[in-house]
């Protein structure tokens, strides 16, 4: 198993501590493997795995009544009979109606480390959080970095790499063992027909399945494009449906609690006030996108721009739309005191690509560092900004 120390390096501090460890993400994006990472660890800082109890909660082989009751009691006798401290590793804890009462019981009843994962990105805004005010700490789990994915198929160079990775993104069972392009597809494509049943329409209890799907498919197809309901409408009117803008912004909710969308707003770089029309969306793992839509070469720009805004995600930045007069700044990235300003595009084909998005970055009053960055091999930076190719930015340690 690859070592995630990028997500490690953030729970080790809060590990054997009387604090929840929330783990969030994508269905399928290596979320169950961190907690087997976790159990290494406490292994080797000299915890017995005799003490650990991990419950999978999607899984039907489980020795108890799949029941809050049923797991809580479950836990209560391993706690008895293993005596002192334990650690409950709990897999896909959204499976279980009413787990928040459930998580509060351990924390109160036992000498307990609690690590749980969830497919949902809602998690925390429910129960659990009034239960467990300043008692928890959520870790976002992104899909494999390119970083990771080198680290995982060293024999490849640099550009093979993120040539695989620009069609097959980052889920990590892709990168386990040689797999062909066909097959790669047809699992990306399950993992697609398990979000949208699992976690977005039975969830939310959609019945038209037929039109979240082609919403969905308008998203993906528009990644890093600017988009309204009324677009949005005008295309399924074009489909020969009707859809109301709510509906519309609940189907876009939806997805993003799955995790599998990410909504991004505008900000008025001077003004730093956020604009509330003309949001961007990104897709978790732009695989996904090659499998159920295909295109991500022919659309490189958007697969680009979807890598780096994931990318900004995965190491902590918030991230937003810049809007400074009549220019767009595709991102505007904070992480504490930090932040940079972000321009992605394919190659810097000519001139008039070369001014329109370093002019952009010039406009903007402020020292903070600012990149373009692109497939170029030539660095044509100028006014301290800096052009970096992609590959080379996504290795950077600090930005």
């Amino acid at each position: 198993m690859i070592k995630r120390e990028l997500y490690m390096s953030k729970i080790r501090p809060f590990m054997n501590q009387n604090i929840v460890k929330v783990l969030t993400g994508i269905r399928r994006s290596g979320k169950s493997v961190m907690l087997e990472l976790i159990q290494e660890e406490l292994i080797l800082q000299g915890f017995s795995d005799k003490k650990f109890l991990s419950i999978n909660l999607e899984s039907k082989n489980n020795k108890f009544d799949s029941s809050v009751d049923g797991v809580y009691g479950y836990i209560r006798n391993f706690a008895s009979e293993s005596g002192g401290k334990v650690y409950l590793f709990f897999d896909e804890i959204q499976e279980l109606d009413g787990w928040e009462t459930m998580i509060n019981s351990c924390m109160i009843d036992f000498d307990t480390d609690i690590y749980i994962t969830g497919s949902n990105a809602k998690l925390l805004s429910g129960e659990l959080a009034t239960y467990l005010a300043g008692r928890y700490i959520e870790f976002k789990i992104f899909p494999f970095s390119y970083k990771e994915i080198l680290d995982i198929i060293p024999d490849k160079n640099k550009s093979e790499a993120f040539e695989m990775y620009l069609t097959r993104g980052g889920m990590p069972f892709l990168y386990q063992f040689p797999i062909d392009e066909k097959s790669a597809m047809q699992y990306l494509s399950d993992i697609y027909d398990s979000i949208i049943l699992k976690d977005i329409a039975s969830r939310n209890r959609i019945r038209d399945i037929e039109l979240l799907k082609r919403l969905i498919q308008f998203f993906v197809a528009n990644i890093g494009n600017s988009f309204s309901a009324a677009n949005i409408s005008r295309y399924l009117k074009s489909e020969m449906r009707g859809v109301s803008t709510e509906t519309i912004y609940n189907y876009i909710d939806y997805c993003k609690t799955a995790c599998f969308l990410h909504l991004v707003q505008r900000e008025d770089v001077i003004g730093k006030k956020l604009l509330q029309f003309q949001e961007k969306i990104y897709i978790a793992d732009h695989g996904i996108r090659e499998a159920i839509y295909g295109n991500n070469m022919r659309d490189i720009n958007q697969t680009l721009e979807n890598i780096v805004y994931m990318e900004l995600l995965r190491r902590g930045y918030h991230v937003s739309v810049g809007k400074n007069n009549k220019n767009e700044i595709d991102f505007v990235s904070v992480l504490g005191n930090e932040k940079i300003y972000v321009q992605v595009t394919y190659i810097l084909a000519s001139e008039e690509t070369v001014e329109r998005e370093f002019s952009v970055l010039e406009s903007i009053p402020d020292n903070y560092p600012k990149y373009v960055v692109s497939m170029d091999e030539i660095d044509r930076g100028r006014n301290g900004i800096k052009n970096v190719n992609i590959r080379d930015f996504l290795l950077m340690d600090n930005y």
